[in-house]
């Protein structure tokens, strides 16, 4: 495990993130590093539990002439995505995250970081350990099992928490300050079938991978144009079916609902007189995606294997269904929010395309500022894999954050902002989806809540870095803000 990071400013921030990094911390693997945090928590001699969905709460009494402030409650989860390229070997059950430093960023290698949002929970507890900070009083608030389901935020007990402003601390881009956020939902999706184990005879069988997609963050990026990879790769699938005699054994794409999907994988047969024809086309959508997605995508790498006989294949009706539905049905950007110019409103992200003996999985996330709009993002994805035969399920439905334009600590923090670094801070609405709307309704009283961070790209994929100039002004102005909110 690289130390490097450890000599970066502020040195307490990059040590706790560090100490973070040598815990593995995917999703749903949670109990170490709550461990790790209740006993940080333990060793200041601060009040420290946990509640029963596992989140930790550590409470720091105020400063001396603090004392009848408000208390402020900080906030970040503690879970990672798991993210790395298909040639990567890296456990993420197991190995720690390996980082280094480019120029002024923080990266890993070929796995994502675990900035988002590691970065936050570590200023968090740079900030529990000063002891020379002025302070109101603060309830640091460690949720667990955020990035799939928010089961942490949704598990919060009335009367855990009382404060009454609340700081999040993972919007990723430096200088924003983010007042409402968008609401989600799951949808699932699956086939039916029996594997047809008739192979045509003199068939022989290819390995389709698109690889090398920067896919990322299903919220922050989705606006952004990056291509997904189940919808080219079903487009590909299209062409060969239709006019190639092509049958599709199996097809794996996508791994995360929350990230758009950079990889496919698909086993499909073929008449063997038709080899060269195919491998001939899969060079050529390799140019045409690489031309499509000119300036966008910089490595696109689409390759034809030949491959044993797979042993069984998807009837035919089954993989037609299956092809036209995910050619068909909406992905990305749907709808743009009209009072917050560039910021999307609605979205949907196809994230995983999956076949399994007698069945098939498809997964995608729909997310919206609108209720109204988010209800029929979800029916109108209900209807195109309904017409294919498919079974459409919802779930993990989680209500947004509405933002709040009487809000003191946005009138706080403003002030401050433009006090500190001479211009205004953009406040906005993200469509990511954040904690901030699901922990409000769970309080049980009114929060005043604003997000920020520095910035941190390439969230969700393994490109995911932290820029470290942003790191130590985010920190700064954390430190500002709280010796400021009285």
């Amino acid at each position: 495990m690289t130390s490097e990071i450890l000599n970066l400013s502020p040195q307490r921030v990059w040590k706790y993130f560090h100490e973070l990094n040598l815990i593995p911390r995917p999703t749903g693997q949670m109990e170490e590093v709550t461990k790790f945090v209740m006993d940080f928590g333990k060793s200041l001699n601060l009040e420290t539990k946990q509640d029963k969905a596992g989140n930790v709460l550590i409470k720091k009494p105020a400063s001396k002439g603090y004392e009848s402030g408000k208390t402020v409650i900080l906030q970040s989860h503690l879970d990672m995505v798991p993210q790395k390229n298909s040639d990567v070997t890296h456990d993420f059950t197991k190995d720690p995250i390996q980082t280094y430093i480019d120029g002024e960023w923080v990266k890993a290698r070929s796995t994502t970081l675990g900035a988002d949002n590691g970065i936050g929970c570590a200023m968090m507890m740079a900030v529990l350990e000063d002891n020379l900070l002025q302070h109101p009083a603060i309830e640091a608030l460690f949720t667990v099992d955020e990035e799939v389901g928010m089961d942490g935020a949704f598990g919060l007990q009335k009367g855990f928490l009382n404060g009454t402003m609340m700081l999040n601390l993972d919007t990723e881009e430096d200088g924003d300050l983010c007042v409402g956020c968008a609401g989600g939902t799951d949808v699932n999706v699956s086939f039916q079938f029996k594997p047809d184990e008739e192979i045509e005879k003199g068939d022989v069988a290819f390995k389709i991978s698109l690889t090398g997609l920067k896919g990322g963050h299903s919220g922050t990026q989705i606006h952004l144009g990056h291509a997904n990879a189940n919808k080219l790769m079903n487009r590909f699938l299209k062409d060969i079916v239709r006019n190639y005699e092509a049958r599709l054994a199996s097809i794996h794409g996508g791994s995360l609902r929350n990230a758009i999907p950079r990889e496919s994988f698909a086993v499909v047969t073929i008449p063997e007189q038709l080899s060269d024809d195919l491998v001939d086309l899969v060079s050529e959508y390799e140019s045409l995606f690489r031309e499509e997605f000119s300036g966008i995508e910089n490595a696109i790498s689409f390759k034809a294997e030949k491959v044993d006989l797979p042993k069984s294949l998807l009837p035919i009706e089954v993989q037609d269904d299956l092809i036209n539905a995910v050619e068909g049905c909406p992905n990305g950007v749907i709808s743009m929010l009209a009072e917050f110019p560039g910021v999307v409103e609605s979205s949907l992200n196809l994230a995983l395309v999956q076949s399994s003996e007698g069945q098939i999985d498809v997964k995608l996330l729909v997310r919206s500022s609108s209720e109204s709009r988010k209800e029929w993002v979800c029916s109108s994805v209900e209807s195109v894999f309904m017409l294919a035969g498919a079974k459409v399920e919802f779930d993990g439905a989680y209500p947004g954050w509405q933002p709040d334009a009487n809000s003191e600590l946005l009138t706080t923090m403003t002030k401050i902002y433009m006090e500190k670094y001479g211009e205004r801070p953009n406040v906005n609405v993200i469509h990511a989806g954040l904690e901030c709307g699901i922990i409000q309704s769970r309080a049980g009283h009114k929060l005043d809540i604003v997000s920020f961070g520095p910035t941190i790209t390439g969230a969700h994929s393994p490109d995911e870095a932290a820029h470290i100039p942003a790191v130590e002004k985010s920190y700064d102005y954390l430190l500002a803000i709280l010796e400021n909110v009285k």
